[in-house]
């Protein structure tokens, strides 16, 4: 009976936000039935000043997927703030 209750239940949604200081954009996947997520961070490009010279050292911005949930927080506030999932 449990199972039929999950799997009637409506599909979680997902979202994005952008405008961190520290990414571009992070997006978050359906909330899975065990309650973890994959979170995807997007990131700037970096760049290294020495003497007030820009020397990038990755020109294109990056993204990183990690899995999030109740107990797995993953490293850099990029994952965890929010710490819960983003909702459209």
């Amino acid at each position: 009976m449990v199972s039929g209750l999950v799997a009637a239940a409506p599909p979680a949604s997902a979202g994005c936000q952008s405008g961190q200081p520290w990414s571009i954009s992070q997006c978050d996947g359906p909330i899975q039935p065990d309650g973890t997520w994959q979170r995807c961070v997007t990131f700037a490009p970096t760049n290294l000043n020495i003497g007030g010279r820009d020397y990038y050292t990755n020109y294109t911005p990056t993204t990183r997927c990690d899995v999030m949930g109740p107990d797995l927080h993953p490293w850099g506030m990029a994952f965890n703030q929010p710490p819960t999932h983003i909702d459209n």
